[in-house]
């Protein structure tokens, strides 16, 4: 059995995600989302889909998001 690293679960259905080298363990989606997927600079939500992101790095949910943060010239995947 193995530990999720977000919310310590000692679980026997474990999984591992690796990032840029890191690797850590969760025990459901969950918990992966909340300890992996960036969150909009705007409203702040949890981003687990394509969202979009402006040249200066910053990523946003989606371009409307963007647009009220003075970013412009993205648009939403289709």
């Amino acid at each position: 059995m193995a530990v999720c690293d977000t919310c310590g679960n000692d679980y026997d259905r474990t999984f591992q995600i690796t990032q840029a080298g890191k690797t850590m363990t969760f025990d459901s989606f969950e918990c992966a989302i909340s300890a992996m997927a960036p969150r909009c600079e705007h409203c702040n939500c949890r981003v687990i889909g394509h969202g979009v992101e402006a040249a200066n790095g910053k990523i946003f949910c989606c371009a409307h998001c963007a647009a009220q943060s003075n970013v412009t010239g993205l648009k939403d995947r289709m």
